[in-house]
């Protein structure tokens, strides 16, 4: 008598548009970076020392362009 082997259960995979992985990641990168925004704002408005300061401004100038990079690459991938 043969016994019938058992097999793995695989899930398959819905294939996803690339254009839809583009944005969920871009979206993750928004999130990410209003995020790292605000701690920036949090550690500008605790430090009294010039130089941290002056960090902390140009950290949230950084932060401010790359979300504004990420917006206009979002507009675009859903225009």
């Amino acid at each position: 008598m043969m016994t019938e082997t058992a097999r793995p259960f695989t899930l398959r995979r819905r294939r996803t548009d690339p254009r839809e992985e583009e944005r969920q990641t871009l979206a993750q990168c928004l999130t990410q970076t209003s995020r790292q925004i605000a701690q920036a704002y949090q550690g500008f408005n605790t430090v009294q020392d010039p130089d941290l300061i002056e960090s902390y401004v140009y950290e949230i100038n950084a932060l401010q362009s790359r979300y504004s990079y990420l917006l206009r690459q979002m507009k675009e991938l859903e225009g």
